[in-house]
């Protein structure tokens, strides 16, 4: 019996991906975002976005898969925090 390494990305991608779906979920049914920093949401998904390209570049399949799917929930939470952000501040004016 061999151990494939490999198995261990497409593990810890897969956690790392559906880590991102609860929030995601709850965003989408809330549509509350008043608890997410808008800046740490922006610099995460801008690290996801790095290491799905460096998935590409090496190439590393569990890599590419897990940041691609990562990205989605990211990209929209961060979409609808920006947006709640703008409505916020066109309400106070």
């Amino acid at each position: 019996m061999t151990f494939d390494i490999v198995l261990v990305g497409y593990f810890a991608g897969f956690c790392t991906a559906v880590a991102q779906f609860p929030q995601a979920y709850k965003v989408v049914k809330t549509g509350n975002t008043e608890s997410i920093s808008p800046i740490m949401y922006f610099i995460m998904t801008i690290g996801i976005f790095f290491w799905f390209i460096y998935g590409l570049l090496i190439p590393d399949l569990p890599m590419i898969i897990a940041n691609f799917v990562c990205l989605i929930p990211s990209l929209y939470i961060l979409y609808i925090t920006i947006r709640n952000l703008k409505r916020t501040k066109k309400q106070s004016i």
